[in-house]
């Protein structure tokens, strides 16, 4: 999927021939969908609905006075709704009602999906709807597209991305301006991340100087030992007592919190 009716009679209307390969009448078309007033808007969408391509509608999709009525009518061509950009475009209008733009979420490429999940014009419920399809993509995304991804997704996708075993990825998930500590720290704890991915996180000048999440990898048993041995300096006393005690951790990692406790 990657990629007429004369205008309707109005009084203040005059009747336009067909825009369709002739390249000033579409021109001036294009500008009179952008720029019309809600009622003149309604009469050209009406009266060239058999006869618009994509950047017309993208044109009239622009325009403020358009209506929740305008984009059902549009909508309603099936020769339209064919073409991934106007099914895009409708998806991403704030002013699409909530059902018909649910249609077209599934068949929408990831990078607008993700567009969709992020625009708080939009009513949450899709927004969720969005998270949900782009989260069913990401195993057969490329790591290149879940860099991207990850350098700007929404927290939805974060708490799926935040396990990728890549370590580009999760490089990506630390710059995001929505990562917060919460969606960080299970990386931090589960025994399951790979060790590269624990480094990173310590050696991060965002994270790696939260307490929590150095307390976190401090107490991870797979975290690299001269990583943890590092890390341990910095705990609180009552924090090194639970390392030296933790029979799952390295013994240089335990043997370096007595040290620092008995100091």
């Amino acid at each position: 999927m990657s990629e007429s009716r004369d205008l309707a009679k109005s009084p203040d209307l005059p009747d336009l021939p067909a825009a369709e390969g002739h390249p000033d009448l579409q021109q001036d078309l294009h500008r009179r969908l952008r720029e019309a007033a809600a009622e003149e808007l309604a009469a050209l969408v009406d009266g060239h609905a058999e006869e618009l391509e994509p950047p017309a509608v993208r044109q009239a999709l622009r325009n403020p006075h358009c209506s929740a009525e305008v984009i059902e009518r549009l909508a309603a061509e099936r020769r339209l709704v064919a073409f991934y950009e106007v099914q895009r475009d409708l998806a991403l209008h704030p002013r699409t009602p909530e059902v018909l733009a649910a249609r077209f979420v599934p068949g929408l490429y990831w990078r607008d999906l993700m567009d969709l999940g992020l625009d708080a014009r939009l009513r949450p419920t899709l927004r969720r709807l969005a998270d949900l399809h782009l989260g069913t993509r990401l195993p057969r995304l490329a790591v290149g597209e879940k860099i991207s991804l990850a350098r700007r997704a929404g927290t939805g996708v974060l708490t799926q991305l935040r396990h990728d075993p890549s370590p580009r990825v999760v490089a990506a998930l630390l710059d995001n301006p929505r990562m917060t500590e919460g969606i960080l720290a299970p990386v931090a704890q589960s025994a399951r991340t790979p060790p590269p991915i624990l480094e990173l996180i310590a050696a991060d000048r965002r994270w790696g100087v939260r307490y929590p999440l150095r307390l976190a990898l401090a107490r991870n048993p797979v975290t690299p030992v001269d990583t943890a041995w590092r890390i341990v300096g910095t705990l609180r006393k009552t924090d090194l007592k639970a390392v030296a005690a933790d029979p799952r951790l390295p013994e240089p990692v335990r043997r370096r919190a007595r040290v620092l406790l008995e100091g």
